[in-house]
């Protein structure tokens, strides 16, 4: 009998332990509510649970940067492609050549297989009809209309120290600029005048002009698109002068604590029906897998920057830092 039972026991916790690994902790740069849909599909279909945190994508790096001793997490999902380059240059994240990476574009894809391309979403402008018709404003059309005296302190736009998005805005100004720094700081340092708030995260301009907080907001036409079908009066624009546009990426964590569950994270989110979820939020999805949702908006039709993430990430600090020097030095809280 007492076999039987100390049998018992060693077996209860066997499985016991067994369950407890069917876990992965990851790192998501995507939106809250999106993030969930995908993780909460992925755990009904598979029994892994997903322990997640949300971060803007610079804490993203920050952290990392600050667990390397100790990996809190395993994957990586969303943030713009320039952050998971940095990731892999500082040798942040491991390689992994998953089965269904084909599904997405070579060009979209790291090519010692540190990261892949999820999806593409272009820079926009958004404007609150309802405080613009307050303020008597009209729809800025380019980056040119918004250093115009009109729009001073009307504007708001994440602060590049943390977000992806707002450090492709400078890398696009740029290349507006021909690639003529000088000019485009120039341009910035006049922005600035018309920028009431630099945030913390990419997408909370959008949601601050979809509540009249602020009449104009800088960010990704994905995040505008939502809250404009969520029934937000907003305006949105593609800057005609010129727009860079985020590629958002995946990676998995070097040394992460759950590695095989990550990895099966990983297939899953190329697979056809994380696709779909991701494409339902307006974003351009890059996979072969998805089926697109139409939202009146096409590349074909935007003046699309020349754009090199490669040079992106690897002149990050040094732009950054002029930033900081000559613009601004800190996000709002």
């Amino acid at each position: 009998m007492k076999k039987f039972l100390s049998a018992l026991i060693c077996l209860l916790i066997f499985a016991s332990c067994s369950f407890a690994g069917e876990v992965v902790k990851a790192y998501t740069t995507m939106e809250e509510p999106l993030a969930k849909a995908l993780f909460d599909e992925f755990e009904s279909e598979t029994g892994i649970k997903v322990e997640w945190v949300r971060l803007s994508g610079g804490e993203a790096i920050a952290r990392l940067e600050a667990e390397r001793a100790n990996p809190q997490a395993s994957i990586w999902v969303g943030g713009v492609g320039t952050q998971h380059i940095e990731a892999k240059n500082r040798r942040l994240t491991a390689p992994y050549r998953s089965r269904v990476a084909n599904s997405i574009p070579s060009r979209y894809r790291d090519p010692d297989n540190f990261w892949t391309g999820l999806y593409v979403g272009p820079i926009a402008f958004c404007m609150n009809v309802e405080r613009a018709k307050e303020l008597n404003l009209s729809m800025p059309k380019s980056w040119a209309d918004l250093i115009k005296p009109e729009y001073a302190k009307k504007v708001r736009v994440a602060h590049p120290s943390t977000s992806g998005t707002a450090y492709n805005m400078i890398t696009t100004v740029i290349r507006i600029f021909d690639g003529d720094e000088d000019k485009a700081f120039e341009y910035f340092k006049n922005l600035a005048k018309s920028v009431e708030q630099f945030t913390r995260s990419g997408s909370a301009p959008g949601k601050s002009c979809a509540l009249g907080e602020i009449p104009i907001a800088i960010g990704y036409l994905h995040d505008q698109i939502k809250l404009q079908r969520e029934g937000a009066k907003i305006e949105i624009v593609i800057p005609s002068d010129g727009t860079g546009f985020e590629t958002a990426s995946m990676s998995i964590l070097k040394d992460g604590p759950d590695p095989l569950n990550a990895k099966k994270l990983y297939d899953w989110i190329l697979g056809r029906k994380a696709m779909d979820i991701i494409a339902r939020w307006y974003v351009i999805p890059l996979s072969n897998l998805a089926t697109p949702t139409d939202t009146g908006f096409s590349l074909a039709r935007m003046n699309l920057v020349n754009q090199d993430d490669q040079w992106d990430a690897a002149n990050k600090e040094r732009l950054l830092k002029r930033w900081n020097e000559e613009i601004s030095t800190a996000p709002e809280k």
